[in-house]
């Protein structure tokens, strides 16, 4: 015979609103590069459990590069992924079967950096030697750059190199400034000469085109939509308490990565990194939350400088969905 306490177990479970605990879907994030500080809100947030809170059992795992972020994404290897958008629109126009569902730095990162003293406007790039990468996500855009600024192109020697040999061509001397991002290179490089650094941004020269966003397959956006929905919701949490909080989310950071070090120059990472989340300062509006007109802007860029064919240009719509966001 069965008993008073099981009946009721029965009856509390059939109850609206109970749920008996399901398992936690298990989940991979892959960053765009090694762990620095501009990804502190994805580790404090798992740190906080707020991926756990959702319902999902989150990895992180370090990248080498956008490229090889949308790849492991399109390949079904990771679930998410955090990476250059405009590396991800090229990738797609190329069958690469995946989206953004959140642009988290609205404005490109890409900018010139150099030792304080060294270069003090855009106007001074004149006669300069910089040190560039030749491939990489925001040296195709210097021209542009450069165009945006009123300064010719021929009036600036460039060095190539790899991402150490440029760096190492600042330090030694060599270049006066490099092509990089404000959000990595920008933020160590102080560290790295022990003084301050000139940071001169794209996006201060009005240049339009997209950062950093989170990147998911097609097959998951039309198989697994609310573990979706659910990852954008903690994520969006865990950007916004570091937005709150910076050194907060950092400290989290380095608990869970004391190797990388350099607590000064990962939090301004972080911070050069929130200054961009928002191409549109309407107050209130929330990360990740964007006017898909940034797509179609971005396109028109990539079109005249980034290598994109005009035929496999597309519409916004083939590369961003924002109906996850919370």
């Amino acid at each position: 015979m069965l008993n008073k306490p099981f009946l009721l177990a029965c009856a509390v479970a059939l109850l609206p609103g109970f749920a008996l605990a399901q398992p936690a879907d298990k989940a991979v994030l892959m960053l765009n590069w090694y762990v620095y500080g501009e990804h502190a809100p994805f580790v404090a947030g798992a740190l906080k459990n707020y991926y756990k809170d959702e319902g999902i059992d989150l990895e992180i795992q370090e990248g080498r590069g956008s490229g090889v972020t949308v790849q492991a994404v399109a390949a079904g290897t990771v679930t998410f992924g955090f990476a250059d958008v405009s590396v991800m629109i090229r990738a797609a126009t190329k069958g690469a079967p995946v989206k953004s569902v959140g642009v988290l730095v609205q404005k490109t990162p890409g900018a010139v950096i150099a030792p304080e003293g060294k270069i003090k406007s855009p106007q001074d790039l004149a006669g300069k030697t910089i040190a560039i990468t030749p491939g990489d996500s925001v040296t195709p855009f210097w021209p542009l750059y450069l165009k945006k600024i009123g300064v010719a192109e021929s009036s600036v020697r460039t060095v190539a190199g790899d991402a150490q040999t440029k760096l190492n061509a600042v330090v030694n001397g060599q270049a006066d400034g490099l092509i990089g991002t404000s959000t990595e290179q920008g933020a160590r490089l102080p560290d790295i000469i022990n003084k301050p650094v000139t940071i001169l941004r794209y996006a201060d020269a009005g240049m339009t085109l997209v950062g950093f966003g989170i990147v998911v397959s097609n097959d998951t956006i039309a198989t697994k939509g609310d573990l979706v929905k659910r990852f954008m919701r903690a994520t969006t949490r865990a950007v916004e308490d570091a937005e709150k909080d910076p050194k907060g989310a950092v400290d989290l950071l380095l608990k869970a990565y004391p190797k990388i070090g350099l607590p000064e120059g990962q939090l301004r990472s972080l911070q050069y990194s929130q200054a961009l989340y928002r191409a549109d300062p309407t107050p209130g509006r929330r990360p990740f939350q964007m006017d898909p007109s940034l797509i179609a802007e971005t396109l028109e860029t990539l079109t005249q400088y980034g290598g994109l064919a005009q035929s496999d240009r597309g519409k916004p719509d083939d590369y961003f969905n924002g109906s996850f966001l919370p």
